[in-house]
């Protein structure tokens, strides 16, 4: 019998990823993924102990990939970037935005609560937001996430016309931002 293959932990949760990116979460299953890198299921069992092992290492990937995403829009206006960063998302990985986003799960229970964190330290260096508590923090971002998802559950199921632009739907997530973040000032008198 020939030797087994030997793959890496990253090369196995990449490819299970690829199997995310295209058909879901729940559709990832260790013969998908063994059948992805060419293999026995061995190799996939040697470095995860279970599928719900392997797709929290995906969650993982997936989540460095939403931080990734949000360094790469870096325009000077966190807050702004946040927005533009989730829409990119979900345009880009309509898969994965519709099974984190649209479905009711147990895969990112630890990882929202992360982002949340980060994203309120990212709000603290935006000018426009200075002076709120990081309690008011929090109120603006669910707000805008409230708001910002409605716009990215559009883009991720083609539900917007096709002339409506990327250009579009960043103007828009910018007027409701800044409309949201006046209302906060009023209420505080600011």
């Amino acid at each position: 019998m020939p030797p087994q293959t030997k793959f890496s932990k990253e090369e196995i949760i990449q490819a299970a990823f690829e199997i995310a990116k295209v058909e879901g979460l729940d559709q990832i299953t260790i013969r998908k993924v063994a059948n992805r890198l060419g293999s026995s299921i061995a190799p996939i069992y040697v470095n995860f102990a279970s599928v719900e092992e392997l797709i929290q290492a995906v969650i993982g990937k997936i989540s460095e990939l939403s931080r990734e995403i949000l360094r790469e829009q870096d325009t000077g206006n966190p807050f702004h970037d946040i927005g533009v960063a989730s829409l990119r998302f979900a345009k880009e990985y309509s898969v994965l935005f519709r099974d984190l986003v649209m479905k009711r799960n147990d895969h990112m229970k630890d990882s929202d609560q992360d982002m949340a964190s980060l994203l309120v330290e990212q709000m603290r260096g935006d000018s426009d937001l200075a002076g709120f508590t990081d309690e008011e923090l929090k109120l603006i971002l669910l707000k805008m996430k409230i708001f910002q998802l409605g716009l990215s559950v559009m883009i991720a199921n083609g539900l917007l016309p096709d002339s409506f632009s990327e250009e579009q739907a960043i103007a828009m997530l910018d007027s409701a931002a800044a409309d949201v973040i006046a209302g906060a000032r009023l209420r505080q008198g600011f």
